[in-house]
């Protein structure tokens, strides 16, 4: 069987429980002579962190077989890799369907917001849905943003598969969906040494932040200021969550591992107060094979896990979360007042009684080698074959419109469309702009990599493309400007300048204006290129969407048609059609013209902008104004490049 695996999260090395638990399924499946790869991506796009990447795999002796066009290609325990560091992970995960031909796809959890579940249902391979986490799902009271048309999808997976009891009923109940629960959590061959032992130096919690119950782990480790304390952060770990361990002199941070045995060999007791719903927690199983005493919260999946060795403790619930994000763009939890009591006592007997640890430690370690003895991938390569054997499902047509939002999540929702990244991230190259700088705006899907490398331009990354291909993309001018103002501010300690082309040169016009309106410096010259003036807007009625056969012919005529490949094209477009969408909306309001100078580039055979319309934008200043045509159609920029930048060059000043 091919088999191939869509994550959109990092598989190779990774700590997260879910990232690793794919990857070590993937290899079983592989070892039982299945045909596997996976395609994957980097925790952030970039060229520094593709460089970063290749080093990181060297160290572990892993050889890479190909880096071009930003992804990363390579074998590992018989699975063929791709994994994107560049952006580009839609479109990577489309070419690898057409290029390899799956019979099954597995998607997870691990991307919430569906960019290659879509793509997976719309092949002719069988899909297999992974639920790894409640909070992923778009339905049910655990999840953050309820979605039928994302449920509906999900009902068009040829099997759901639960990593517990918990999760498979969670589906059933919340969704109707006949979920089934095997054990898809696999733990790495070989033996798992016992290392549990009362002398070890730590209490250890790994993942410290609010959901995963740091409230707790610090209440204990003010109860206990003799006993030695460890932390791990990982993904959730805010800056204020550092500081408060960092606070306390019995506290330890420990770096993540590859090697779990590492970490549990110096730990004496491993905390696991989890405040939100855990589909099961798979370190809870890595410890108890070792020998090593959980002290786990009776939330979720965790009972399963702990397979009825104390200790299983009571916590309050985390129930509500504030419309912010911390800065790991986590939602704020409104963390529940706990009662400690419980954690404090069992806690107290397993450290002060030495034969009760050694009792608890060893009925841990024979559960957990008794429920590991049936551990393995054949249970989970049944489904695959039930799933093969059954006629494929379709997605619909047409999927039912999501439910209308709480305005409380509304507002979460809003939060984390603007600051799902932090400014830079849209603005990836203000690092290397040494001295005064040029925003530039890009073309409807234009991203950051299709921007000259010069002295002093700064790229503009929008939402939906390259290292923010997670994001939405806006369909609506205004709150796509006032995002970039919120995130632009920042950058406006020296001069600057905007240069944008055709869609880019609308945006860059009205973010100056929301720039004046909030009374914050404005650029010394306004560059719009391939652009009519936004005037000719003025009463603008948004046409009917164009079919999306029409919509790439639109494109093509233009020479804006990034590529011709069938498979790269449906990754690309979603981008395409929401700028598109957003351009068509735009519609011209009135205000006053700026006091500084505009120029209006145009290549002199674009079909749709004319000379008219470039010089409509000396209406909207009071400087100075100059148009410059260049040979070439809309996209003269690439034809006519020199001669342009030589232009760019001397208008900037």
């Amino acid at each position: 069987m091919k088999i191939l695996l869509a994550q959109n999260s990092l598989y190779y090395p990774a700590h997260g429980g879910g990232d690793k638990s794919n990857r070590l399924l993937l290899e079983a499946l592989a070892a039982l002579g299945h045909a596997c790869r996976v395609v994957a991506r980097i925790s952030v796009f970039g060229e520094k962190e593709h460089a970063r990447y290749l080093d990181e795999l060297a160290a572990r002796g892993v050889a890479v077989e190909g880096s071009d066009g930003g992804v990363v290609r390579f074998t590992r325990h018989g699975v063929g890799a791709a994994i994107a560091t560049r952006g580009n992970l839609r479109a990577t995960f489309a070419a690898a369907i057409d290029e390899f031909g799956p019979d099954a796809i597995l998607a997870s959890t691990d991307d919430p917001a569906q960019l290659l579940l879509e793509v997976a249902l719309r092949s002719s391979a069988r899909v297999v849905y992974l639920v790894r986490a409640t909070l992923a799902v778009p339905f049910g009271p655990d999840c953050a943003f309820p979605s039928e048309a994302k449920t509906a999808r999900l009902r068009a997976a040829d099997a759901v598969v639960g990593v517990s009891r918990y999760v498979a009923d969670y589906v059933r109940k919340h969704a109707g969906i006949d979920a089934v629960h095997v054990p898809i959590s696999l733990m790495e061959p070989g033996e798992w040494p016992d290392l549990g032992r009362p002398e070890n130096e730590f209490v250890t919690f790994v993942n410290p932040c609010a959901v995963k119950g740091i409230a707790i782990f610090l209440a204990l480790a003010d109860a206990f200021p003799e006993v030695r304390f460890a932390a791990v952060p990982t993904w959730g770990t805010n800056a204020e969550d550092r500081a408060q361990l960092e606070r306390r002199p019995n506290v330890t941070l420990l770096p993540p591992v590859d090697d779990i045995n590492l970490l549990l060999a110096r730990t004496r007791v491993l905390l696991v107060p989890s405040l939100w719903a855990e589909a099961r927690s798979r370190i809870v199983l890595e410890a108890m094979l070792r020998g090593v005493p959980v002290m786990g919260a009776d939330v979720g999946g965790i009972p399963e896990a702990m397979m009825g060795v104390p200790y299983l403790l009571r916590v309050t619930p985390i129930t509500r979360y504030q419309t912010r994000l911390d800065d790991q763009m986590v939602p704020v939890a409104e963390v529940p007042a706990q009662d400690i009591a419980p954690w404090r006592e069992a806690l107290a007997r397993l450290l002060g009684d030495r034969a009760h640890w050694r009792e608890v430690a060893g009925a841990s370690r024979a559960a957990a080698l008794g429920y590991a003895a049936d551990l393995h991938a054949g249970h989970f390569e049944g489904v695959l074959r039930q799933a093969m054997a059954r006629a494929k499902k379709t997605l619909a047509a047409e999927v039912p419109k999501a439910p209308e939002l709480s305005p409380e999540k509304k507002k979460l929702l809003a939060v984390m469309l603007r600051k799902k990244a932090a400014p830079a991230s849209w603005f990836p190259d203000i690092g290397k702009a040494a001295g005064d700088r040029v925003f530039w705006f890009p073309h409807a899907g234009g991203g950051a990599a299709a921007v000259p490398r010069a002295e002093g331009i700064v790229a503009v990354r929008l939402p939906g493309r390259e290292a923010r291909h997670a994001e939405a993309p806006f369909e609506r001018m205004a709150p796509l400007v006032d995002s970039l103002a919120g995130a632009i501010e920042h950058y406006l300690d020296r001069p600057f300048a905007f240069f944008g082309h055709s869609m880019g040169a609308i945006v860059a016009f009205e973010l100056a204006r929301e720039l004046r309106r909030r009374g914050a410096p404005l650029p010394r010259v306004l560059i719009a290129s391939g652009a009519r003036a936004p005037q000719f807007r003025r009463g603008h009625v948004p046409p009917s969407p164009p079919s999306r056969e029409e919509f790439v012919e639109q494109l093509r005529r233009l020479g804006g048609l990034p590529t011709d490949d069938p498979a790269l094209l449906r990754g690309v477009l979603p981008v395409l059609e929401a700028d598109a969408t957003l351009y068509r909306h735009y519609v011209y309001s009135e205000g006053d013209p700026f006091a500084f100078p505009i120029r209006a580039y145009g290549g002199a055979q674009d079909p749709n902008v004319r000379g008219e319309h470039l010089q409509g934008w000396s209406e909207q200043t009071t400087a100075g104004f100059r148009v410059r045509t260049f040979p070439g159609g809309h996209f003269y920029l690439n034809s006519c490049r020199e001669e342009f930048l030589a232009a760019l060059a001397e208008d900037i000043q």
